[in-house]
């Protein structure tokens, strides 16, 4: 028997103990909860939710500590991580998971974006700190309620934006602050993501029948209920809307973040979100091309400054060629130069005096035209660097000594909204003013519904 054969029995075996306990945890324990004190001498113990693909890397990256348990619904796709750790309790529902072992510290949760909220939810109001995968959640509603009750809970959080983490960022913020390009009033912000093959479908998948590996009904977890088809699985969940969050979900949180934090938008106590061109847009799925504008208001010494993100690509119907959403040229600028890191994927800060541009992570700022870059001085570092640039170690080194991670939710959940919102400007087709102060659209009256969405019975959360 292989070690498939061997991790497929213990995953069908756990779903029994599952099922049993499924109907006792409908809603995760609310009592205030105090997490732990860890030394830096100490292992934590550390779960996962979600070990296939992402996730078998997030959770592999803390293997130094103690891995107790691994939760996943998918046990072909688990299996090679089940058996690495093979000490670890195995689960199928996190619920149980938690519910069953009080002894966990942290968790990392690498699951499709509409599980995120639920699980890292759960997670922290019974005082577990989390690392959960980018973006952080699925509906603007949701960022805000994880960033709110990190803060409540006084949690060590981690978005999975590793760029975040890298030399480059604060190398950006130094480079903007000491004026290398002068006052910035328009952001570029570009990726040819989606690459995915039903963005721009308008009708469901047709039905198939679930392997006996998945367990199809925790898979959809507080989405509404659809029958399994293996396209939607293992990657091209993104583009459907009951689970993804389309191109601005995946990328946003990497390729704006270096303006994000360079030009202090997180202090920004209102903004406009509209969509300037969309193509395929349908209620299933996320269109194939998008261009979105925020504009943000002026921020302490930093003027007003409007962002623009353009994604994806079609097929000329005349030519049969692929045509990219790209930003415009920038004027003066030689067309032998490269924006971002191939034209394709990036972004860059215009200024009075100059342009930055950086590749789609945030690495590599440099200076437009090129031979601005081979006269420039850098100014000497001041900001602190992460030791490494290693996001998983920044977040259990901030647990041991009770530091906030680079990618504290405070910062990571308004650029989540970011995001969202201008998910949510697509499907409205209508122009927004965000209250970031209050955490509501100011010229709609129905705010509050629109910037949540139903869960499923038992996956209830509280927004």
């Amino acid at each position: 028997m292989d070690n498939f054969d061997l991790t497929r029995r213990a995953f069908l075996a756990s779903a029994t103990t599952s099922m049993a306990l499924v109907g006792a945890i409908a809603a995760p324990n609310t009592a205030k909860v105090v997490p732990g004190k860890i030394s830096p001498n100490e292992k934590l113990n550390v779960a996962a939710i979600g070990v296939g693909g992402q996730g078998g890397g997030d959770i592999y990256e803390c293997r130094r500590e103690n891995v107790v348990a691994l939760c996943d619904v998918d046990a072909k796709r688990a299996a090679r991580l089940f058996n690495r750790f093979r000490k670890a309790k195995k689960y199928l529902d996190y619920r149980n998971m938690l519910e069953e072992m009080p002894e966990i510290d942290a968790l990392t949760i690498s699951t499709p974006d509409h599980t995120h909220a639920p699980a890292a939810y759960m997670a922290m109001k019974m005082g577990k700190h989390v690392y959960v995968q980018k973006p952080l959640a699925h509906t603007v509603a949701e960022a805000r309620l994880l960033t709110n009750t990190a803060k409540e809970m006084g949690l060590v959080t981690q978005m999975g934006n590793q760029g975040q983490c890298f030399p480059d960022m604060p190398e950006v913020c130094e480079m903007v602050w000491t004026d290398a390009i002068g006052k910035v009033r328009e952001v570029h912000a570009f990726s040819d993501v989606p690459g995915w093959p039903n963005h721009g479908r308008s009708k469901h998948l047709k039905p198939q029948v679930a392997p006996e590996y998945l367990d199809w009904d925790r898979w959809i977890g507080c989405a509404p209920p659809r029958p399994f088809n293996q396209a939607y699985m293992p990657f091209d969940w993104r583009a459907w809307q009951d689970f993804g969050s389309g191109s601005l979900g995946d990328m946003l949180c990497h390729t704006v973040n270096p303006a994000f934090m360079a030009l202090k938008l997180v202090e920004a106590k209102e903004y406009t979100v509209e969509v300037l061109q969309k193509r395929g847009r349908n209620a299933q799925t996320y269109p194939l091309s998008t261009t979105v504008k925020y504009s943000f208001p002026a921020r302490g010494d930093m003027p007003p400054v409007d962002v623009y993100w353009y994604d994806g690509h079609w097929t000329d119907e005349k030519t049969g060629q692929k045509v990219y959403n790209r930003p415009p040229w920038p004027r003066g600028l030689k067309k032998d130069q490269v924006l971002g890191e191939d034209n394709l994927n990036g972004s860059y800060l215009a200024g009075e005096k100059g342009i930055i541009t950086l590749d789609a992570y945030g690495e590599y700022p440099r200076l437009l035209p090129e031979e601005k870059m081979a006269d420039y001085k850098k100014p000497d570092p001041w900001l602190e660097r992460v030791p490494g640039g290693n996001p998983y170690q920044n977040w259990l080194d901030a647990i041991k000594g009770n530091k906030k991670a680079a990618s504290d939710f405070s910062l990571s959940g308004p650029l989540t909204e970011l995001a969202q919102l201008g998910n949510l400007a697509i499907k409205l087709d209508k122009k927004l003013v965000w209250d970031a102060e209050k955490g509501t659209i100011k010229n709609l009256s129905n705010s509050d519904e629109l910037i949540t969405k139903e869960y499923r019975k038992g996956w209830e959360l509280p927004v």
